[in-house]
């Protein structure tokens, strides 16, 4: 080291004692890669600065680095063929790195005698127990190898408590709280996060992002805590914690799990769990050496329809030497790939039920406008987006002015508001365009688009061009897995369930009120209607504030899927012409049978066609179904089609 050098880290070291704290740490750091590094360790010793101390533990432990592309002093840890690379300045985790990018630091014997006599380098001691708390607590070390440990003593302690805290880990959702350092589990509350205490378990406030840190970790510590849950979950009172348990072993169990896991399926009585545990571990025999076992886990392993076991059996499969095993490999193989190709088609046969829904909601309140009235609306999309922005309106005013825990409850205000906003603006016009145009057809379709630009400006000019996000409730968030990878999400289950129950309550309307009893009256022969008492133009304004209110609620169900923005409706106009032009125009069952129909051909062409070439050849078959039946496939008979 050149005189100056020392001569500037030996005033560090002076000032240290006086302000506690490096002035240049970046300086320090740097010192530690000299010829000699004693006296930027003495200097670095003397500070309380947790990164100086986290520095000189990674140093002793042979994890600091110079970094070759700039000379900066690094912190690494091996993940896979890299290193996950953290300033030791900063503290901040900033890249991956190879190892040739990495010149490690050092130590002289006599350095290495500096760091025992001060008591950094590590030792051979007994750590000492720690209590729940304490070892949830360790999870939050500064060095990957450090929270191996803290994982590893925490799975030791046996406390079922530890598994929500580990899978959190696992996650991404273990945090710190910027306020205090504590550590926190932090579960999506729309766009916040609900904090849970990860010592305790007890549930907190609601946060912004911005007031909690992530607890890092890499693949191969996620790893390790997949195990250490399994090794937790097998011990658990609860069947449904066990059956998960054994599941997140399956091809990651060692063989002290295994042994864990034979124990468990020695004494489980619930089958669920058993048939778990016994798949976790034929998954480890299928590489064991014994030929027997090897195939009775094949056996087991054929019947199974996780997508992990397919990938076993395909890696095995291309490494098997033997003959015998092979035969039984390549069958399991073949079983395994059928069933999933039956659960692929059942999980098409969903989505496309579930964009048959999404088209139903949008085309129902066309099929009153249009099917029942015979106006052509362009404007009917625009009453989707407006049922759409009144969603994102209601949300932020809750945010606004409701407390946190009312969040979830949102939606259900925002169904009517959606109802209400889209069908006074459908009546309002009717009133002031549509009734001076009936009977024009081409003069209303000209107006109503022209229409549908200014709503499309004036939303603009409202909340701006960019899109706005609607959050999903807690109870709309997330979804289940039926069996080999076909997740069934919470918001197309529920969008499903309530359009049908909104096709169902305007069946009931029309069937069974005098209100829709009126209005099949209109539909049929106007004159005689108002000769009979009816008020014909009162009708016109409710059917098309109907028809509009419907098209709002059907926004409220897009805003969960995607994103609002002035062009929504536009996405679905042409879809829900189709859709009742299909089913028949004017007929409710038509337009469920046509949006179901088009929804599931859509979803069952995408994975041999794409998204756009399925599209096309849906339109090219409907196009040439009109040809055949103008009408569509449910037609109107009797006096309606006379009107």
């Amino acid at each position: 080291m050149n005189p100056l050098k020392r001569f500037v880290l030996s005033g560090l070291i002076w000032l240290l004692p006086a302000t506690g704290l490096a002035q240049d740490l970046a300086a320090l750091l740097a010192g530690l890669a000299d010829a000699d590094p004693k006296p930027a360790i003495e200097a670095l010793l003397k500070s309380d600065d947790a990164k100086s101390k986290a520095a000189l533990t990674a140093l002793a432990e042979g994890r600091l680095f110079k970094r070759l592309a700039d000379g900066a002093v690094v912190s690494a840890e091996k993940d896979g063929p890299m290193y996950v690379v953290t300033n030791a300045a900063s503290g901040e985790i900033e890249d991956m790195a190879k190892e040739e990018e990495l010149e490690p630091i050092g130590l002289d014997d006599d350095a290495k005698a500096l760091l025992a006599h001060l008591g950094t380098a590590p030792a051979d001691r007994k750590e000492a127990p720690l209590d729940f708390a304490g070892a949830v607590n360790a999870l939050n070390a500064e060095s990957f190898s450090e929270k191996a440990k803290a994982i590893e003593r925490l799975t030791q302690l046996g406390d079922g408590r530890a598994v929500p805290v580990l899978q959190a880990l696992a996650d991404g959702r273990l945090f710190t709280r910027r306020g205090d350092g504590a550590l926190v589990i932090g579960d999506r509350a729309g766009n916040d996060l609900r904090l849970t205490a990860a010592t305790t378990l007890e549930r907190g406030d609601v946060v912004k992002p911005g007031a909690i840190e992530p607890v890092v970790i890499n693949n191969n510590l996620r790893n390790v805590v997949r195990e250490a849950v399994g090794r937790l979950g097998l011990v658990s009172p609860d069947a449904a914690a066990r059956r998960n348990a054994a599941d997140a072993l399956i091809g990651a169990a060692t063989p002290e799990a295994v042994t864990l896991l034979r124990e468990a399926a020695a004494k489980e009585k619930d089958r669920a769990a058993r048939a778990a545990m016994m798949l976790a571990i034929a998954a480890s025999d299928l590489n064991g050496a014994d030929k027997a076992l090897r195939l009775a886990a094949l056996d087991v392993l054929s019947a199974s329809t996780d997508l992990r076991v397919r990938s076993l059996l395909q890696a095995r499969l291309a490494a098997e030497t033997d003959p015998e095993i092979k035969v039984a490999l390549d069958k399991a193989f073949a079983g395994v790939q059928r069933k999933l190709m039956v659960i692929g088609v059942a999980e098409n046969l969903f989505q496309g039920v579930s964009l048959g829904s999404v088209l139903l909601l949008a085309a129902i309140g066309l099929a009153i406008t249009f099917g029942v009235m015979g106006v052509i609306n362009m404007a009917h999309g625009e009453m989707i987006m407006l049922g759409a922005y009144t969603t994102f309106v209601v949300q932020e005013l809750f945010r606004a002015w409701m407390p946190p825990s009312w969040f979830d409850y949102y939606l259900l205000y925002a169904i009517p508001a959606g109802f209400a906003a889209a069908g006074l603006a459908g009546i309002a016009l009717e009133r002031s365009v549509i009734r001076f145009l009936y009977g024009r057809p081409l003069e209303t379709l000209l107006a109503t688009w022209g229409i549908s630009l200014v709503l499309q400006q004036l939303v603009r000019t409202l909340f701006g061009a960019p899109n706005k996000e609607v959050a999903n409730p807690a109870w709309m968030t997330g979804g289940f897995e039926l069996t080999g990878g076909f997740l069934v999400v919470y918001n197309r289950l529920y969008i499903v369930v309530f359009c049908f129950i909104v096709l169902a309550a305007i069946a009931v309307i029309l069937r069974h009120t005098t209100f829709g009893l009126n209005m099949r009256a209109v539909t049929q022969n106007r004159d005689m209607a108002s000769a009979m008492g009816i008020r014909a133009g009162r009708v016109d304004m409710l059917t098309f504030g109907l028809g509009s209110g419907v098209a709002g609620m059907a926004g409220v169900a897009l805003s969960q899927i995607g994103n609002v923005s002035p062009n929504l409706g536009q996405i679905y106009i042409v879809d829900s012409f189709m859709v009742v032009v299909f089913g028949g125009v004017g007929n409710l069952f038509g337009t469920l049978i046509g949006a179901m129909t088009l929804g599931v051909a859509n979803k069952l062409l995408e994975p041999f066609a794409g998204a756009v070439l399925g599209k096309i050849a849906v339109l090219v078959a409907i196009i040439l179904f009109i040809q055949k039946r103008p009408r569509g496939l449910f037609a109107l008979k009797g006096r309606a089609v006379e009107a």
